[in-house]
């Protein structure tokens, strides 16, 4: 990646400001996309990494092996910001997480959806002893929104 000294300037508060707050309190407001030379930065990938590792403890999955990814909006369904495979005899599942690439929000706002994703899919992923069909899978996305959307506002201090 080359890079001119004011991209390197912006780079190093980004990481400045993660390395400076607790994994929650991110304080930059520089979109991802726009650091560098258009290629997206890694702290994303430590982010999600980071956040997967505390929600799977806080949900009690650690007996799952689960790897979190990067898709770009061309390979996910239209609608959505993620998915999630799994595997429930090998307790083994794969997270996708839509790139920073294809986000238009500023950095705070956005690593909130990603962690927003997360844990929808591991909601997910609590839910897998339940029957599934096509006809239930509306109802489960209202389910999933809303326990997601009480965790981490339970988490982040929010009524």
């Amino acid at each position: 990646m080359q890079c001119s000294l004011p991209c390197l300037l912006v780079l190093s508060s980004v990481v400045s400001a993660f390395a400076q707050t607790s994994t929650p309190e991110i304080r930059a407001t520089e979109p991802l996309a726009n650091v560098g030379s258009g290629e997206p930065s890694r702290l994303d990938q430590q982010y999600v990494t980071e956040r997967l590792a505390f929600w799977q403890q806080r949900l009690k999955l650690e007996d799952w092996k689960i790897s979190v990814s990067f898709a770009r909006r061309t390979e996910l369904k239209p609608n959505t910001l993620g998915a999630i495979r799994w595997d429930k005899t090998k307790k083994n599942a794969a997270i996708w997480v839509l790139d920073s690439a294809d986000y238009q929000l500023p950095l705070r706002k956005m690593l909130d959806d990603m962690e927003m994703t997360i844990v929808h899919e591991l909601v997910h992923l609590e839910l897998t002893s339940l029957p599934r069909s096509e006809a239930s899978r509306s109802n489960e996305e209202h389910a999933v929104n809303g326990i997601a959307e009480a965790l981490l506002g339970l988490e982040r201090g929010k009524p």
